[in-house]
């Protein structure tokens, strides 16, 4: 049999019959959940019901323009004249980058060596963009700062180091002086020098005629004494120091200071090697302590490095004699004797000693400068002290 065509059901909801709530049969109450209320057969707003506008018509919408779009190749339009004013920072001068500090910068960085030779010479580290790492300020920024202005006076504050340096060296021009020089041919240091480069003891040392030089001062004061010597005012007395204690001058920022080397008779080649390695790394950082200045008995000075032949020291206070060494210069040079004599390309060094003429006279002044250069002239000689 043919199935029954069924109707289709209502679409609006006021086509449904509305229900009544259905009561029990035993008690009359009415059953919760049955049927709709009466009268609500209004269909509920749904929500976002605003009219939507399709998404071709949005876009035509944003493109759209009051003038069209292409024009003709030949269409020229005029440009305006641009003006503008410079704005922000100058650009920094040449030379190495300053790196800058990572978070808010409250205070200059600087570590406390660097500090001290700021305040020495009067410098405020505030003005200053350090050119270190995380931008720590230097000892080469600190000294770069002081700059000077064509036709303008500066006055540098006399303190710290600079300070005892003027009192030393006045102080030191109250004793009578004089000066010895000799030239000597230290061209058997120098090729010594050359072989103990080579040595695995001095491998990670830096070794310089300052070396040989030093260790042949302390040898020929061995033999003339009187060089490592003070005058005492209290008990009217020249003391004779039975140790060494070699003094090196060195230009460091914040001015000339003279480390010692304490005992340094009693030390072989490699020991006073490390010690002026080390004297040098603390004075250029400037970690000198007082200790390290204390006690002077006789000082070098080496001005050769600045390419100086010779010069006339001055006396440290409290001390007998200061050494002063020339650059070392190939120059011709007469050797052998009688018919061996000849000449010969040689390293040639003037080395100068002056001395306080009240300690030391002229004679041992001289043979002190004699032993010095025969040492340097041969160091096999050293071998007989």
């Amino acid at each position: 049999p043919l199935a029954e065509p069924v109707e289709a059901p209502p679409t609006d909801a006021a086509d449904y019959p509305t229900a009544k709530p259905e009561a029990d049969s035993t008690t009359g109450a009415v059953l919760v959940g049955y049927g709709a209320k009466a009268g609500s057969v209004a269909r509920r707003r749904r929500r976002n019901a605003e009219l939507v506008v399709p998404e071709t018509d949005q876009v035509q919408e944003s493109y759209d323009t009051s003038k069209p779009v292409s024009r003709h190749t030949d269409d020229v339009t005029p440009s305006e004249r641009l003006s503008a004013e410079p704005s922000g920072d100058h650009l920094p001068p040449p030379g190495r980058p300053h790196h800058a500090s990572a978070g808010p910068r409250t205070a200059p960085r600087a570590k406390p060596a660097v500090r001290r030779v700021a305040r020495d010479l009067g410098v405020d580290l505030n003005k200053i963009r350090g050119t270190g790492p995380d931008g720590l300020i230097t000892a080469e920024d600190v000294v770069a700062s002081i700059g000077t202005l064509p036709g303008v006076d500066q006055r540098v504050p006399l303190r710290g180091v600079r300070k005892e340096m003027f009192a030393a060296m006045t102080a030191s021009l109250q004793i009578p002086q004089a000066t010895a020089m000799i030239e000597a041919d230290v061209t058997g240091s120098v090729e010594m020098l050359q072989l103990l480069k080579q040595r695995r003891e001095f491998t990670t040392l830096r070794v310089s005629p300052l070396l040989v030089f030093a260790k042949a001062a302390c040898l020929a004061i061995s033999k003339v004494p009187e060089i490592n010597s003070s005058y005492d005012e209290t008990t009217r007395e020249i003391v004779l120091h039975g140790a060494v204690n070699l003094g090196i001058a060195a230009a460091t920022p914040r001015g000339l200071m003279v480390p010692n080397i304490k005992s340094a008779e009693k030390m072989n080649l490699t020991q006073l090697a490390e010690a002026l390695n080390a004297m040098v790394s603390v004075a250029r950082e400037g970690r000198v302590q007082p200790y390290d200045l204390a006690n002077g008995t006789f000082t070098i000075t080496n001005i050769g490095v600045f390419g100086v032949d010779g010069g006339t020291p001055i006396l440290s206070p409290g001390e007998a004699a200061i050494m002063c060494l020339g650059t070392i210069r190939r120059k011709p040079w007469v050797v052998g004797t009688g018919e061996d004599e000849r000449i010969e390309p040689r390293s040639v060094c003037t080395v100068s000693l002056t001395f306080d003429h009240r300690l030391v006279d002229g004679e041992m002044a001289s043979k002190f400068l004699a032993e010095v250069a025969t040492i340097m002239s041969n160091p096999g000689l050293a071998l007989l002290f």
